[in-house]
């Protein structure tokens, strides 16, 4: 179970998805956050991803203020499998 933070005053309870048994041929969207050193992360994770065959896509949000606008939500949801959020600062 997944709970969404960005609501206080509705606890919303979501489902996790089933996760992959193997990221070879799947397209990973890496979406960094913009906070502090994130990419440094996101360079060596990327690098780990190809290593295992995977294909890996860049995001960026505007800024870490804010939720990631909908159309670069609806991009990453529409070209991507997998998805990881880098939160390093």
């Amino acid at each position: 179970m997944l709970l969404d933070p960005t609501n206080e005053r509705t606890i919303l309870e979501r489902s996790l998805l089933p996760r992959p048994t193997t990221l070879d041929g799947k397209t990973v969207g890496l979406l960094d956050i913009s906070k502090p050193r994130g990419d440094v992360f996101l360079d060596r994770l990327e690098q780990r991803l190809t290593d295992v065959g995977a294909k890996v896509l860049r995001f960026k949000k505007p800024t870490f203020t804010k939720p990631a606008p909908v159309d670069l939500r609806h991009e990453i949801a529409t070209k991507c499998e997998v998805v990881i959020e880098a939160l390093a600062d």
